[in-house]
């Protein structure tokens, strides 16, 4: 009897754990997924990076790394640059909005 008990329990584990692995592969109705632009994720990949770049110039600045006047400099610097990509951004996504829409 715990044997029996023992493979339900196992059965419907591994009807669980396949779950997504079936549905993948037999779901023909599902929506299409949206394929990103390669210019738009680079785009997005280097916003993220110059993002993570403005913290750490704000953390040494913090810890005593960056003088004041270091830290302005660079900061002022690390800003425009972000700038610059998130207009880039805003271009390709505009673009990218434009063809779909013909």
């Amino acid at each position: 009897m715990e044997i029996v008990l023992a493979l339900i329990i196992v059965a419907i584990v591994v009807w669980f754990v396949t779950a997504p692995l079936r549905r993948a592969g037999g779901e023909s109705d599902a929506a299409p997924v949206p394929t990103e632009d390669p210019a738009i994720a680079d785009l997005e990949a280097r916003k993220e990076a110059k993002y993570r770049e403005i913290r750490d110039a704000e953390l040494d600045r913090a810890q005593g790394k960056l003088s004041e006047a270091d830290w302005r400099r660079q900061d002022a610097e690390l800003r425009r640059e972000a700038i610059e990509i998130l207009k880039e951004l805003d271009k390709a996504r505009g673009e990218r909005a434009g063809a779909s829409a013909e």
